[in-house]
């Protein structure tokens, strides 16, 4: 970072903690950088004359008398076509062993857009993810979160998604990655040729943890540059919330704030929603949709950070390991995307609607027949059906290694219907049974 004539610079730090440093300056902006004894800091709060500010790798070492230099702007990232297929870190700095990016200069954290500019989302965003497509069909300006437990493959289903999703442009922020995901993500992308359409700006284990602050803002810098000023379908990925949420904390708990539930900031709802309202579809034809990952301590949506998350994201999208098959499904039961309604059988098929529901309650008249069987009830033949039909159902359909589009997977669903059940036990309107009940 470079330092230019009549910056501001300081000498007397009145408090350090583990995180952050305190002292008195004049004329400082919220969020602005500043150079600590060669490191990068931010500030965090102003108080009259009292500037906080969070040091990103730490403050150890740092004297009283260190040299603060206040940069005079937020941070910011340089966007040009150049960004796609580069990887970057929480600065926004190249570490493909790339050449710096050329362009226009932007600060990040910028506000989301004006309710005026913006358009209901009506652009269907297939995945190839039948347990998303089918049952939670996702919509170009939608924000939505997968719940995920530690231990799932959500990077795997996030690298899925980002191949076959039908974006013009992907942007992944990953946020305490380990190595092995950051180099899988890159294999993945660079394997599959899709290098071109993908902007990666990655913050791996070995990075300070309060460096991922940074990361959703560059993404969401990059995205909109390539949705506004391209008219670009993008669509940006966020793994993980959680540990995003747990550096807020880092930070807030250092500062001596008093902490919210489950330990986490008072401001955590702001900061979440600061993230997720960038999510837009504009008039233009470009748009934002935002996917993210937010990992539960042993399956607790209750906890503070999936309970502020469902508040402000549309829907959420549960991964789950099915023992019957051995595989990880969408949830269709705890799973919802609350915009599907508004592309489900307009932009799809017109069966799709009437498909979804009766394949989702067959499913469940498949969890009440093993309930009964749990409890040592007698089946029915028709239990018997309906639990050898949730099988192929989570093996063809909700299974996340399933790839296809959306016709294929509403004639998939008739398979399933045909082998196992008589068209009045699917109880799909007569019109479609006529259509499509017999095999093509």
């Amino acid at each position: 970072m470079e330092t230019q004539a009549f910056q501001k610079v300081y000498t007397k730090i009145t408090n350090i903690t583990k995180a952050t440093i305190q002292l008195k300056a004049q004329g400082i902006g919220n969020e602005e950088m500043a150079i600590v004894n060669g490191r990068l800091g931010q500030v965090v709060k102003i108080f009259g004359d009292d500037v906080t500010l969070q040091i990103f790798s730490g403050t150890e070492g740092i004297p009283t008398n260190a040299e603060v230099v206040f940069l005079g702007r937020p941070p910011q990232l340089k966007v040009s076509d150049q960004l796609a297929g580069r990887f970057f870190n929480a600065y926004g700095q190249p570490i493909d062993g790339g050449p710096e990016v050329e362009g226009e200069t932007r600060d990040i954290g910028s506000p989301s857009v004006n309710p005026v500019r913006r358009k209901q989302p009506s652009q269907l965003i297939a995945t190839g993810i039948a347990g998303i497509d089918l049952n939670n069909s996702l919509v170009t300006g939608q924000k939505i979160p997968f719940f995920a437990d530690p231990d799932q493959p959500y990077n795997q289903v996030m690298a899925n998604v980002a191949l076959r999703a039908e974006a013009d442009k992907i942007i992944l922020g990953g946020m305490g990655l380990s190595n092995d995901d950051y180099l899988f993500f890159k294999n993945v992308f660079d394997n599959a040729g899709a290098l071109d359409r993908i902007v990666s700006f990655v913050n791996t284990t070995d990075n300070p943890p309060v460096e991922r602050l940074l990361v959703p803002d560059m993404a969401l810098t990059a995205a909109e540059y390539f949705a506004v000023d391209k008219n670009e379908k993008v669509l940006v990925l966020l793994t993980d919330m959680t540990l995003f949420a747990d550096a807020l904390s880092i930070v807030s708990n250092r500062m001596d704030q008093i902490p919210s539930k489950d330990s986490m900031p008072g401001s955590l709802y702001s900061d979440l929603a600061r993230i997720y309202e960038k999510a837009v579809q504009f008039p233009e034809g470009g748009s934002i949709t935002i996917i993210a990952v937010t990992t539960l301590s042993g399956g607790d949506i209750t906890h503070a950070i999936p309970d502020n998350t469902g508040y402000i994201t549309e829907g959420q999208l549960f991964l789950r390991r099915d023992t019957e098959i051995g595989k990880v499904i969408v949830d269709p039961f705890r799973s919802l995307s609350r915009l599907k309604q508004l592309v489900i059988g307009k932009q799809t098929r017109t069966d799709h609607p009437q498909v979804m529901n009766a394949a989702v309650r067959l499913f469940a008249d498949a969890a009440n027949a093993r309930t009964k069987m749990e409890n040592g009830f007698d089946l029915s033949d028709y239990d018997e059906r309906t639990l050898e039909y949730a099988k192929a159902y989570s093996d063809k359909l909700l299974a996340i290694d399933v790839n296809v589009d959306t016709e294929a997977m509403l004639d998939i669903s008739w398979g399933l219907f045909r082998n196992f059940f008589s068209k009045a036990e699917v109880g799909i309107k007569q019109e479609f049974v006529e259509k499509y009940w017999e095999e093509k």
